[in-house]
């Protein structure tokens, strides 16, 4: 499964810019009239105050539109959306080319922050082009919603996305694999000439703004220039990969004991559609050929979800009462009879994990197509995490809620999931003790699976938007989506793609995030940030085992802890907030690499007695 989406519908300024489509009234800010009079404190002032209010008015109609949009796939909703996106970029973009006007004024901190958000938003002067742009947006998105790949020999018909996943996570047929593989990809360069021309018009939209490129603005939203922000990426990978290259190599290992030498090499890349995942992403599906040899516990909650018939309500509850363990709040009563919890039979629908909120007070939702397993257990555990930071600083005003930064958003309820111990699931009634006996290898066996999660996803996330931020640039040109969407794959993840490269291909446009044009960077931060969390939490909660050990689950003093972070929302800095809940300033991948520091001492141990034992073969 792809990673869960956060879509803020309050956020129009910042957001909107970042890709999260929104939808706006047909109402415009307006800008002040044009005066030689030098602008004042006062009236800078006067125009936040004014500028914000008729936003947050704004925002309601068009997060409607855009929830109708995500969850009827039709023309008219497609229109609808383009026709409500288009507005909503010339507010938000009117909005910032007047809160130019007010730069260099001395403001107090939350009206300087407030002007400063407002300008990270793009702006198309030209109406057509607007136009051109949100429609461009709704029928990427919509193109994704919609493909699906007809293979000639499937008697049911044509597959969409969901059935191709099944396929990748189940199959152990490396010829299948790689059918379903290619047969996904042949989908996106059907929308690669849109794509190109969206990124031409979301680049003049930033230039006239004031940024190099659409990269640029994304990256200037990190509270440092967009350069700093690129260093500090680049400064946390290498922090952590160490541990990736340990677990990639485990895993070609165990990947030739299953397919043998001739599927996969003995260096160099391995082939993308071996791991379990259409993006290689995640490496969870595969972890029946990694686990270790002997005593790795057995449990899989998969099965007990299943035999207890969980529906996705019960699975939505669950993740509720830990969040009410903590202390917090139950959800609204709205928040059951809006959200979408499972997929209907008689519609398409945008199945993406979710979560939204509509007002910026009480109505929040998600919009997922929950089954009963695992992976969405967590899940649904993460979209609760978002929105419960809605519900926290929905006291803010308008433009500070949101995240101290995107990957803040994204880490809350992933801190919560690592939480997901097996104490935990005795408590909640989840598991038998005698399903988690502390027999060998047990414990490594719980953080493999982790890691296939947690640390194969790391290069990937850092690896979408190096691509973007170099198609944004004009580094990368159309003819070479590919070439180089496979040389930052082969640098950072060692994946290689299992056929040659198509011509005219758009492997990048078959991830949602792309086609969407979301933000990835939140997620490689959120990555980070969870362990950060976590570690600091568990010191709270008094905690003093091994830290993959640790689950917060009922300690109100934890919880407290996190909700005076969650209130604060964007209204300060990042490091401000990442202060108030651990302490620290600076995003640090070492709580990361210490809660898998069991593992690593393992694999390194596997690795040079698997390197033996195929040098003995030679």
């Amino acid at each position: 499964m792809s990673k869960p989406l956060y879509l803020k519908a309050a956020s129009i300024a910042v957001m909107f810019a970042m890709g999260a489509f929104q939808a706006a009234h047909a109402q415009t800010a307006t800008a002040p009239a044009k005066s030689k009079a030098k602008p004042t404190v006062a009236e800078a002032e006067r125009f936040l105050n004014d500028t914000e209010s008729k936003l947050e008015k704004l925002n309601l109609d068009g997060a409607r539109a855009q929830w109708v949009a995500a969850n009827f796939i039709t023309d008219d909703t497609e229109a609808l959306a383009t026709y409500f996106g288009e507005r909503q970029l010339a507010a938000s973009g009117e909005a910032a080319l007047a809160a130019r006007r007010y730069n260099g004024l001395k403001l107090k901190d939350d009206y300087a922050r407030k002007l400063k958000f407002l300008q990270l938003t793009l702006m198309l002067s030209d109406p057509k082009e607007r136009e051109a742009y949100a429609a461009k947006q709704a029928a990427l998105q919509g193109a994704y919603g919609k493909a699906k790949y007809c293979p000639t020999d499937n008697k049911e018909g044509c597959l969409p996305l969901g059935e191709l996943e099944k396929t990748l996570a189940t199959s152990r047929d490396p010829a299948k694999l790689k059918e379903t593989w290619l047969g996904w990809h042949a989908q996106s360069p059907s929308y690669k000439q849109m794509y190109t021309d969206y990124v031409a018009l979301s680049n003049k939209g930033a230039r006239e703004m004031g940024f190099a490129d659409t990269g640029a603005l994304w990256r200037s939203q990190y509270d440092m220039p967009p350069e700093a922000f690129s260093a500090e990426m680049e400064r946390m990978w290498q922090q952590v990969k160490p541990l990736y290259d340990a677990l990639h190599t485990y895993a070609r290992h165990k990947l030739r004991q299953a397919y043998g030498p001739d599927v996969v090499p003995a260096t160099g890349p391995i082939p993308a559609h071996l791991f379990g995942n259409m993006w290689s992403q995640s490496w969870e599906n595969i972890y029946p050929l990694l686990k270790p040899a002997t005593n790795a516990g057995s449990y899989d909650l998969t099965k007990v979800l299943v035999d207890r018939n969980t529906d996705a309500k019960q699975m939505t509850q669950y993740a509720e009462r830990f969040y009410t363990s903590l202390g917090m709040r139950k959800l609204p009563d709205t928040f059951w009879e809006r959200s979408l919890l499972t997929k209907p039979r008689d519609r398409e629908v945008v199945c993406h994990a979710s979560a939204w909120t509509m007002d910026g007070k009480e109505d929040v939702r998600i919009k997922m197509c929950i089954r009963p397993t695992e992976e969405e257990f967590k899940v649904i555990h993460h979209e609760l995490g978002h929105i419960y930071y809605d519900l926290a600083y929905n006291k803010q005003s308008f433009l500070f809620q949101n995240g101290a930064n995107d990957g803040f958003h994204e880490a809350i309820g992933d801190t919560v999931a690592l939480s997901m111990t097996p104490d935990y699931l005795k408590k909640i009634g989840l598991m038998e003790a005698a399903s988690a006996g502390k027999a060998e290898n047990a414990e490594i066996g719980e953080l493999l699976q982790r890691a296939l999660a947690k640390v194969a996803f790391l290069p990937f996330a850092y690896s979408v938007d190096k691509w973007r931020w170099d198609v944004y640039s004009g580094k990368t040109q159309p003819a070479d989506y590919d070439k180089t969407w496979w040389q930052l794959r082969e640098q950072y993840m060692g994946v290689s793609r299992p056929a040659p490269i198509a011509a005219n291909g758009f492997d990048a446009g078959a991830k949602y995030h792309v086609a969407a044009d979301v933000p990835y960077a939140r997620y490689f931060l959120a990555h980070m940030l969870q362990f950060q969390f976590h570690r600091a939490l568990c010191r709270e909660a008094g905690y003093t085992g091994p830290l993959h050990n640790c689950s917060i689950y009922g300690n109100e003093k934890a919880g407290a802890k996190l909700w005076k972070m969650l209130e604060m929302g964007a209204s300060k800095p990042w490091p401000e907030a990442l202060k108030a809940v651990s302490g620290e300033e600076r995003i640090d991948g070492s709580a990361l690499v210490d809660y898998f520091a069991p593992l690593k001492t393992w694999l390194d141990a596997q690795n040079r007695q698997l390197a033996a034992a195929e040098a003995a073969k030679k």
